[in-house]
């Protein structure tokens, strides 16, 4: 199978997994937001742990200890992954699964332009339309609505760089994201045994069920982010931003039908513009790919 083709099922996987995501959190909606966290780290972490050893990878995972700057560059994302997880929980459970599809579906844009920022890919005349009309949606929501979309370009920019710094780590997924959770589980396992003090913070006195779908976090928090790793490996930045359509989508859907969270037409608007730009995008992407073949 091509390298781009395995890329892309790993993309597809990812995203997929992602645009159901937010049912798993609104079901443990009661569990506070830095709390499901700290159970995606952990869990996630002990996860990871034991793929690596299945896999027999632990001297790559050595060779990254031994190596500072790729160590730094992985607290980094740590850092950013952390962050961009606690906002998506926080928006998803405090009814702002809309804004949260927002920046997701802001998201590929912003690739497109830290692609061409610092990995050299150039943009084409029809991409930079389709980032201007991106622009002009974000714009026309603030002065419209008198409201910056923080937790949108929050979300978008957070996973943008994530993805960026990821990809230019010559580290394979499953070693990153282990060192990565392994930066962030001493915090986690402080806040979560030692600090909080919630009706859900005590593991031993919860039921088995809440248990189990709080372990479950870090099965659906390794898996997606396994596979974006490894899609982002084999294919352009900009590719990979095709595929993060499927992800917000599916938020828009739920948040409209199952959740009905109230949308104005100024963010109509705004969601148009952008899906606009995400269409010319795509046309883009394919007519050029139809050239090069030919």
């Amino acid at each position: 199978m091509k390298s781009s083709t395995q890329g892309m099922l790993y993309a597809l996987t990812a995203f997929l997994i992602w645009g159901v995501a937010p049912l798993y959190f609104k079901h443990i909606g009661f569990v506070p937001a830095e709390e499901i966290v700290t159970h995606r780290i952990i869990w996630s972490c002990l996860f990871l742990i034991g793929l690596v050893w299945w896999s027999k990878t632990g001297r790559e995972v050595l060779a990254v200890f031994r190596t500072p700057r790729y160590l730094l560059l992985l607290t980094l994302t740590a850092l950013l992954i952390a962050v961009n997880w606690l906002l998506f929980i926080w928006a998803i459970n405090h009814d702002h699964m809309l804004e949260s599809s927002l920046g997701y579906f802001i998201n590929p844009l912003l690739n497109i332009l830290l692609g061409m920022l610092f990995l050299g890919e150039r943009l084409r005349r029809w991409q930079w339309f389709a980032v201007a009309l991106a622009v002009i949606g974000v714009v026309l929501q603030i002065v419209m609505l008198g409201t910056f979309p923080w937790i949108a370009l929050t979300l978008a920019g957070s996973f943008a760089v994530y993805g960026l710094i990821r990809k230019k780590i010559a580290v394979d997924s499953l070693t990153g994201l282990l060192i990565e959770t392994l930066v962030l589980t001493p915090v986690a396992a402080w806040y979560l045994f030692i600090h909080a003090n919630s009706a859900t913070s005590q593991l031993s006195q919860n039921p088995l069920s809440l248990n189990l779908w709080l372990f479950a976090a870090g099965i659906i928090t390794t898996v997606p982010l396994l596979c974006f790793t490894a899609g982002a490996k084999r294919l352009r930045l900009s590719t990979i931003g095709f595929f993060q359509y499927l992800g917000p989508s599916l938020m828009f859907i739920f948040a409209i039908t199952l959740y009905h969270e109230p949308i104005v037409w100024q963010k109509w608007l705004t969601f148009a513009l952008i899906w606009s730009a995400l269409v010319i995008f795509s046309w883009d992407a394919v007519r050029h790919n139809r050239k090069t073949e030919h």
